[in-house]
């Protein structure tokens, strides 16, 4: 009878699935730690004590209402096209568009201010109008301009669909898992089967490298991914996450997270090549997952962070991850509208797997 590489590769991935359903530090990292801040961001609600607005390229930028709101630290003023502000409205990515025009005709006021919010960011929306209005109040007051007001405040509200904080936070700590499982989970398990002679033992069998490989990734696929549906899951049962295709977009969120995994892995695979013992292994590998998870849009905007941080943001690969499942998620994107994401992860992993081939050592 011939030896049967497949039936040997999944003997592999089934005890290391049990291996990985047994391991603390797994089970931690892969379900604990994303589903407590899931709860934590979950449970809370509001805004945030910053606007994002728009100031929409039509207005009057040489006036006094403008002018005085670079004063205001709670106003964020959000740079881009107005069609891509607009679409960021309706899904509550930003509270409000404000056109401040110019009366030239002799009318009750000289500038008539303009704010457009939406129904998808109603805190935010009525936060905006309300310091917009304090703020022309006392311009009016300050200005002397009490009979014949300097400026006067419009809105109005166009519907869009929430954007969650759960929306948000629920892709970040998917991508948080899916980077601690490939990195940490990959170094130990190969660094252990190196040491204990596990590896020695296969190769005096007929299984090939690609075999072994091939087995972990499999049962850390599976137990990753069965974690994926479990966070998924409570984030929108219990929580309102959007899955805005239904089963589609969910199906389409596991095919990136596998994607997400194998690039992954690799990282391990280096740190679990170029660790001298096992203690060497939690710091290299936290110098490879810590910068992403606090960088990558995992718990913050990557907006929030200063100007000169936001390029080595969005080079990190877990900030592609991200952003690829919340796009999927909220917007309905198809893997196709994810490409450049997806292509980004490529070149991610390409990198990173020719590394990994020079580093790794199998005994």
């Amino acid at each position: 009878m011939s030896y049967s590489q497949t039936k040997a590769m999944l003997a592999i991935a089934k005890a290391s699935f049990r291996s990985i359903t047994r391991s603390p530090s797994a089970v931690v990292f892969t379900l604990v730690f994303p589903l407590t801040f899931i709860l934590v961001f979950g449970f809370l609600s509001g805004t945030g004590l910053k606007v994002k607005l728009f100031l929409t390229p039509s207005s009057d930028h040489q006036n006094p209402i403008y002018e005085a709101t670079k004063n205001i630290d709670v106003i964020n003023w959000v740079e881009g096209d107005s069609a891509v502000a607009s679409k960021k409205l309706q899904q509550g990515k930003i509270d409000g568009m404000l056109v401040i025009t110019k009366n030239v005709t002799e009318g009750k006021t000289d500038y008539t201010a303009k704010l457009i919010s939406s129904t998808a960011a109603p805190e935010g929306g009525a936060l905006s109008k309300n310091i917009l209005d304090n703020l022309i109040s006392k311009i009016n007051l300050y200005d002397a301009h009490v009979a014949h007001p300097l400026a006067q405040l419009k809105s109005e509200e166009i519907a869009g669909r929430e954007y969650k904080k759960i929306d948000f936070i629920l892709p970040g700590q998917l991508g948080f898992a899916l980077l601690s499982t490939g990195v940490f989970g990959t170094a130990f398990v190969f660094f252990s089967l190196r040491q204990t002679l596990v590896i020695k033992r296969f190769f005096a069998t007929p299984i090939k490298r690609i075999y072994i490989v091939l087995g972990e990734t499999l049962s850390r696929m599976v137990f990753s991914l069965l974690g994926a549906c479990f966070i998924i899951g409570v984030g929108r049962f219990a929580f309102g996450f959007t899955l805005i295709n239904g089963i589609s977009t969910f199906l389409t969120m596991l095919l990136i997270c596998a994607f997400g995994l194998v690039v992954f892995m690799g990282f391990g695979f280096v740190v679990s090549g170029i660790a001298k013992s096992e203690s060497t292994i939690p710091p290299i590998a936290n110098i490879i997952t810590m910068p992403q998870f606090l960088l990558s849009g995992t718990f913050f905007p990557i907006d929030v962070f200063p100007k000169w941080l936001q390029p080595f943001c969005k080079a990190l690969p877990l900030t592609y991850l991200n952003d690829a499942l919340r796009k999927v998620a909220f917007e309905g994107a198809g893997l196709v509208d994810v490409v450049s994401q997806l292509l980004v992860l490529l070149l991610w992993g390409v990198i990173i797997y020719i590394i990994a081939a020079k580093t790794f050592r199998w005994e």
